[in-house]
């Protein structure tokens, strides 16, 4: 049975092509919100003297074995499946981030940083173990080509770094040090059920605030954002929402940074997470809500949902 989600767009939550219906489609070529009068995007209750953020948004090139490990080690999922879903979430986020007005950098790693990752390594079949040529750049380019309707708006840097908290740091600190942003959120293919609204709110709150924390589940976070530098090393540490909290109000001056916070969402890491995402995205479907096009496809191509087995919560595939 169609559904409806937004305006007059029709969706089906079956293995069939998940599709738009003849009125109010949603499409790639302009996405809700941009248009002559508003090319930025921008919400209107935020207005166009607003300045919006700079998010780094810090994404691997979509290889086979290099994405989402944990999903393959512990659910249904193939590595080349994971990859698909790597992808369509990499593929929301770039949309939700095009529709906020935000600037989107994304930082990238170079071939020799993948060629040193063990997760590549061990990758039987990775793109890097498979002689592909395509530099990770080019492999992202493609993607965001794929996804908005001005992909020139986005800009590609390198990844400067051994963890991800010093790359994740080096971005935001140069970012807000040496070219002036004035602000700077960082982000990760983990977040299908990100929207514009949900950026406006972290980017109003900035406003007034030292940095913006978005919840995450089990003590992550999606979305920090700064508007001033922070000491990053060792930040992303298990609780990261806590842990950043604490770094964002240490202070080298008189008064602790103000930290605020927005409404969480499910981060997608590892299989676990799909049994928080799938029914979420499932339900937004059922209920003809705003929902991630690209995931909520991948979802109904795959049959994926979550049943009760021998008294526990699992992932289940097919009809």
């Amino acid at each position: 049975m169609g559904m409806k989600v937004g305006v007059g767009v029709s969706w089906r939550l079956d293995r069939t092509r998940i599709s738009s219906s003849q009125h109010g489609a949603i499409t790639d070529r302009h996405p809700p919100g941009i248009s002559a009068t508003n090319p930025a995007g921008l919400s209107p209750h935020i207005g166009n003297n607003f300045s919006m953020p700079i998010i780094a948004l810090l994404a691997d090139p979509p290889r086979e074995g290099l994405v989402y490990p944990k999903i393959v080690e512990d659910s249904p999922l193939t590595a080349a499946s994971a990859t698909e879903l790597y992808t369509a979430v990499l593929k929301d986020m770039i949309r939700a981030i095009a529709q906020s007005g935000a600037s989107l950098l994304i930082n990238h790693p170079t071939e020799e940083q993948l060629s040193e990752s063990e997760t590549v390594q061990d990758a039987g079949e990775s793109g890097a173990e498979s002689g592909s040529q395509i530099p990770p750049e080019a492999e992202l380019r493609s993607v965001v080509a794929e996804t908005i309707a001005t992909p020139d708006s986005v800009r590609f840097e390198p990844q400067v770094g051994s963890t991800f908290s010093a790359r994740a740091g080096n971005t935001a600190t140069h970012l807000l040090r040496e070219e002036g942003a004035k602000s700077v959120a960082i982000l990760r293919p983990q977040v299908p059920l990100l929207t514009r609204t949900r950026i406006d709110q972290a980017s109003i709150k900035l406003r007034s605030n030292d940095a913006v924390i978005g919840p995450g589940t089990e003590g992550r976070c999606y979305y920090p954002a700064f508007g001033v530098p922070i000491d990053f090393e060792a930040v992303f540490t298990d609780p990261e929402v806590e842990s950043i909290t604490a770094r964002a109000r240490e202070s080298d001056g008189s008064e602790p940074g103000d930290v605020e916070f927005v409404p969480p969402l499910p981060v997608l890491e590892r299989g676990a997470d799909l049994l928080d995402i799938v029914p979420n995205v499932r339900a937004r479907v059922r209920a003809g809500r705003q929902v991630p096009e690209h995931t909520a496809q991948f979802v109904a191509d795959h049959g994926l949902r979550v049943r009760a087995v021998d008294g526990e919560r699992r992932l289940v595939t097919g009809e």
